[in-house]
């Protein structure tokens, strides 16, 4: 199966990790190969890849309806990783594995802000339901900015059973929900081996995977809204570990 991956910084990134399999790099016409794009020309050329220029009106019919900025790059799928490997790569780390478990997030948009934001706070690996949720597209691989590239992720086909996973390979599961009984994210401790786990839009965390979670995490609201979107929510909470971690080094 073949994907056709667009935008410049979502295509360099693809070749940056060097993951996938490349087949070819289409580059509109009147595309200039300076900056980013002399650098994408470079690294599909390293990689053996097939490059065509073509008029822009094609890239459009190729890909319709999307900012592609005069880049197509036709790859392999997605490389998703076994929960497994994730286990086993977290074990040989330099510091406590920090995580990201997404509990039926049915948005691209959010999914690839938190994809983002994981990549950019060190998070080690995301894991993601097989069903009911977003997947790693092309179009997610774009939002992303391609930072997902350079992330582990693994699809999984139950969530509660890949907490019990985790939760036996040494990780603490924290649930972020705004209920009575959740800790403030302030009093948190969120500087050792750790899942955090984020809800679907709306719906919050489902009853199975909240009563797997060691502890909840909740974020005070100090402004007239009462709340913030999964992808907001989760981004602050990332952040705030990854802080508790640098100063907690």
């Amino acid at each position: 199966m073949i994907e056709n991956l667009y935008g410049r910084h979502a295509v360099h990134e693809a070749l940056r990790a060097g993951r996938r399999r490349f087949y070819k790099l289409i580059l509109g016409a009147n595309v200039k190969e300076t900056g980013l794009i002399q650098d994408i020309v470079h690294l599909a050329s390293k990689a053996r890849c097939q490059i065509q220029r073509v008029e822009k009106q094609r890239l459009d019919r190729a890909l319709p309806g999307v900012r592609h900025q005069g880049v197509l790059l036709e790859t392999g799928v997605y490389p998703y990783v076994p929960l497994e490997t994730m286990l086993e790569t977290a074990e040989v780390l330099q510091e406590p594995p920090l995580m990201l478990l997404l509990d039926h997030l049915e948005d691209p948009q959010n999914l690839a802000t938190l994809l983002r934001t994981a990549e950019a706070m060190g998070v080690q690996g995301v894991v993601i339901p097989q069903r009911r949720a977003a997947g790693v597209t092309p179009a997610v691989v774009n939002a992303s900015a391609g930072a997902v590239e350079h992330l582990s992720v693994a699809r999984v086909n139950n969530m509660s059973r890949s907490i019990d996973a985790l939760k036996k390979g040494g990780l603490w599961v924290a649930g972020l929900e705004d209920r009575p009984d959740a800790q403030a994210l302030a009093r948190c401790d969120l500087t050792g081996p750790l899942a955090i786990v984020v809800g679907a839009e709306g719906k919050g965390l489902s009853r199975l995977v909240r009563e797997k979670c060691d502890w909840l995490i909740r974020i005070p609201m100090m402004g007239r809204i009462q709340s913030l979107n999964a992808a907001v929510a989760g981004s602050v909470v990332l952040v705030a570990a990854r802080t508790a971690r640098e100063i907690g080094s």
